[in-house]
């Protein structure tokens, strides 16, 4: 018996399809086209093959850029992981604390990127800033701008104190969906407290929490707002992360096609290890299916 197929039902997708050829695929190729060619102004473009792939690639500039951002977001989710998941087992399970809790938590996932540089570049001035006028009068020598020190610091705990709320809210849903029962049994069988933890409630975070790490690794690796309204890169190249360098060599420099050869050389790093995370947590749902 034949079945008839209808496909009507492309139309409906199409206008999808169309948006994201011109937002996404586009774009892409045009850099793409942009990461074999030169240019020198007038719409002019020379044919370089792969000669900027292998001059990044030969380039101290982005492989200590691309050492930055690693540590940088391995540094974040050695703090915020961690410090989420406690925050999240330490909130109220219910009632109107519960509720007022998650709106704290809530609020500083609403500012604005640029908002948060502007408040604690400002914050840690030493002139005007709390923080920085307060270690000043405390003997500490503090200064986000001279210092790279100073400057790795102000701009991880600025992060920690930006994304940490997101992570907890994640391992707080995973926490809430967690029966009862197992609790139950748990308080007969007089497991302590770490027991608990250990095999009935992180088991049952890992989904959330693989979701935590890939999504706050991969806005870490891509940070730009902050870091550059607080530091602008500096002091030096010390907190030139691989987004700040790509847009220093993109408009600071023109060199467009060395600086799109760059994009997609960081697009396919973050693509990679997206990926990586994608396969773990696969992995997790088909062992947590058998």
């Amino acid at each position: 018996m034949n079945k008839t197929v209808n496909h009507k039902a492309w139309f409906l997708v199409l206008p999808v399809l169309i948006l994201v050829a011109f937002s996404a695929v586009i774009p892409l190729m045009t850099v793409v086209n942009y990461s074999v060619q030169d240019t020198f102004g007038n719409n002019q473009f020379f044919w370089a093959g792969l000669e900027w792939f292998e001059e990044l690639l030969n380039s101290d500039r982005m492989w200590g850029a691309l050492g930055r951002q690693l540590a940088f977001s391995a540094i974040i989710l050695a703090i915020q992981i961690p410090l989420g998941v406690f925050i999240a087992l330490n909130m109220p399970k219910g009632g109107f604390w519960a509720s007022f809790c998650l709106v704290v938590m809530s609020l500083p996932l609403l500012i604005p990127w640029n908002v948060v540089g502007t408040i604690w570049q400002i914050f840690g001035r030493v002139d005007i800033g709390l923080l920085g006028h307060t270690l000043d009068w405390m003997g500490v020598s503090y200064n986000y701008t001279q210092n790279p020190v100073a400057a790795w610091i102000t701009v991880i705990v600025m992060d920690v104190w930006h994304w940490t709320s997101l992570v907890a809210l994640l391992a707080y849903a995973g926490l809430q969906s967690i029966p009862q029962a197992y609790y139950q049994a748990a308080k007969i069988d007089q497991a302590s407290r770490f027991s608990v933890f250990w095999y009935i409630e992180l088991p049952k975070m890992s989904g959330v929490l693989m979701i935590a790490i890939l999504l706050r690794f991969m806005d870490s690796f891509m940070i730009y707002t902050e870091p550059f309204v607080v530091t602008g890169g500096g002091p030096g190249s010390t907190t030139t992360f691989l987004s700040i360098d790509l847009v220093k060599m993109a408009l600071g420099q023109f060199d467009l096609g060395q600086a799109a050869a760059y994009s997609l050389m960081y697009f396919l790093v973050i693509l990679l290890i997206s990926w990586v995370f994608y396969t773990v947590m696969t992995n997790l749902d088909k062992r947590d299916g058998v």
